[in-house]
């Protein structure tokens, strides 16, 4: 086993200890002393049809070598994302996380929490269609359009007929030209990501993060797409941050220039 494998291997043992301490217990952890922190916090220009992210557009966000940006999606679901925040808060790193609205829907407490704690919550539609694409038009965008208000009913008791985030990402990167236009329009940024981590497959913490830190010494940074409502995620979330730390990565927060709450 190599010098690097056996910092991860500790780092993730320490992370899964954590796990297993109750939330309540936890509390609202004051941030570690050496925390990873937000390094800074990106403003994003939200006119022209915002389309980030390499694996779906040709363009990502204005980012210095090693520079990460971290995403999730799917939640909010009570349990990993809860553990999820957790580890966030004793880092001192904000997140943007794209909510699904019927998740939202049904844990809305935990929705307001995470827009509490400082991380910018987005939209993920309603179901969460493989894919949106694949549906008739009408029907995608009143999926979207769902989402949106079921999002901002759990954050702020109502919606006003546009997004007050506006940032979305397709479920399963599955867009049309119709749709990113109808969302340009609206001036709804659309996110995709530089790398992802495969969460959706099912695979011990420990090979989560290494395969993730492989992917991460790849790219060199870049948005990130992790899914918080995995328990493998929630376990690994703390180790990869320490790892974050001691590789000199530095954490960008993103939020709207504009219409933000």
């Amino acid at each position: 086993m190599t010098l690097q494998n056996r910092v991860s291997k500790r780092a993730l043992i320490g992370a899964v200890s954590l796990l297993a301490t109750p939330a309540l217990a936890l509390g609202r952890t004051a941030c570690l002393s050496d925390a990873l922190g937000t390094h800074r916090v990106m403003k994003i220009d939200l006119s022209g049809g915002l389309r980030v992210g390499r694996k779906s557009f040709a363009q990502t966000l204005d980012l210095a070598p090693r520079e990460v940006v971290l995403t999730f999606d799917d939640g909010p679901h009570p349990g990993p994302t809860d553990h999820v925040l957790d580890a966030l808060a004793r880092e001192c790193v904000r997140a943007t996380f794209f909510l699904i609205g019927r998740m939202a829907q049904g844990a809305p407490a935990l929705a307001r929490r995470t827009l509490a704690e400082g991380h910018t919550v987005a939209h993920h539609s309603m179901t969460h269609p493989m894919t949106l694409a694949d549906l008739p038009l009408p029907r995608a965008l009143a999926d979207i359009e769902a989402g949106f208000s079921a999002v901002d009913h759990a954050l702020y008791g109502q919606y006003a007929g546009a997004p007050r985030t506006p940032f979305f990402r397709f479920p399963g990167f599955g867009s049309s030209v119709p749709l990113l236009d109808h969302l340009a329009g609206r001036g709804i940024g659309v996110f995709g990501c530089d790398f992802w981590v495969s969460d959706w497959n099912d695979m011990t913490p420990e090979h989560q993060l290494a395969l993730t830190l492989r992917r991460l010494e790849q790219t060199g940074g870049g948005i990130i797409l992790f899914h918080d409502p995995r328990p493998q995620t929630a376990a690994m979330i703390p180790a990869f941050l320490r790892e974050l730390k001691r590789r000199a990565y530095k954490v960008v927060h993103m939020e709207p220039a504009r219409g933000a709450a």
